[in-house]
Order: structure tokens, then sequence, then C-alpha cells
């Protein structure tokens, strides 16, 4: 059945994915416009774009795993998973930018005095040189340096899932199971010490 789907997903290209994905945010566009999200539209689309950012991410971080240990082979569409959450992790900053805060010197004093806002800044500024790096040239040109430059992900998929909790009110589950996976799919790819590992198996 893996192998079957795997022969499949070869076959398909990558590029439909960032045409898909450029129609979510006109889908909630045209919602808000016309009523359709209710009666803050900002702050649901600010919600909504947020969360699928990082439903990508924690998505991007599973290739690996996925391929490694049930054998589902994505390797092709990584970058397309990341750069298309980078896109909404962007469109997520912008709404909040641009259709909530408003003001500059409001945004500053938001990021500098609210925790959440911080942590989320945080985790926009590593995965901008990941963004800008995600293109053929950049392999070539960073060789090794840019597998680990990329390695940055584990980071901003950490502090997206820390980002979501804290800024959740009160105790909600959703969050948590963002975080939660972001930190079983980071402690998938802890090498465990090879002493370890034969007393595992002894």
């Amino acid at each position: 059945m893996i192998d079957r789907l795997n022969t499949l997903l070869r076959k398909l290209p990558s590029w439909p994915l960032y045409i898909l994905a450029a129609i979510y945010p006109a889908w909630l566009f045209w919602q808000a416009l016309n009523g359709g999200l209710g009666a803050d539209p900002v702050k649901v689309m600010e919600h909504l774009m947020g969360e699928r950012a990082l439903q990508l991410l924690i998505l991007g971080l599973a290739v690996t795993p996925l391929r490694k240990h049930v054998g589902l082979n994505l390797m092709k569409f990584r970058r397309a998973i990341g750069v298309i959450a980078f896109f909404y992790v962007a469109a997520h900053l912008l709404v909040w930018l641009v259709l909530d805060v408003q003001r500059l010197d409001l945004i500053w004093a938001d990021i500098v005095k609210r925790p959440y806002i911080t942590v989320g800044m945080a985790g926009f500024i590593l995965l901008l040189p990941l963004a800008i790096t995600s293109n053929n040239w950049s392999v070539r040109k960073l060789g090794k340096r840019w597998r680990k430059l990329h390695k940055l992900t584990y980071g901003a998929c950490l502090l997206g899932g820390l980002h979501f909790v804290m800024l959740a009110k009160g105790f909600q589950i959703e969050p948590l199971l963002y975080l939660g996976a972001v930190v079983l799919l980071l402690a998938l790819r802890v090498k465990l010490p090879k002493g370890l590992l034969i007393g595992r198996n002894a």
C-alpha cells in the first residue's frame, strides 16, 4: 500500500500546491468581506492563517520521520510545504500588522510587552533565512551549510507551538496537542548513543 502511494506521489508535481495555497487566504478574505467570518473577521483571519501555518510547519517537520518510520516518501513536497508555511506565517503577521493593530508604535509596544507576540516574532525571524534560501541556487551555493541553516526549522516550529499555547486563554487542549506534536517530532530526530540502542535491543 505504501509503495503504491509512493509511486503515485512520485508522478505528482509539487507546483499545484502553490496554487492551492494561494486560494485559501483569498477565500478567507472574500468570506470576511461578505460577513462569513462572524462579528470579528480580522481576528478570525488572523487565527486561521496562523493555525494553518503551524499545521504546515508540523507537516514539514513530519516528512523525515514519516519516511524513516512509516516508509511514506513526501520529500519532493517538503520544500513547497515549507515555502507555503512561511507564506501563511507572513499572511498571519500582515493581518495583525495592517488590519488589527494598524499603528507602528503599538506594534513595537506589543512585540516588547506581550511575551506570546515576542515568541511569535522570534519564530518568524528564524523562518526568514529559510524562505530566502529555499531555492536550487542557494542549495548549490551553500552546500553542506544549507542543511545546517535549515535546521532553524526546528526552533521555528517549537516557537510556533509555544506561541499558540501562550496565546490561548485558559486551559485549551488544542494548542497543547500542536506543541506536543512538535516536541514528539523533534524527539524522533534525537540520535541515541550506540550503547543505549544495544541495551534496548538486548
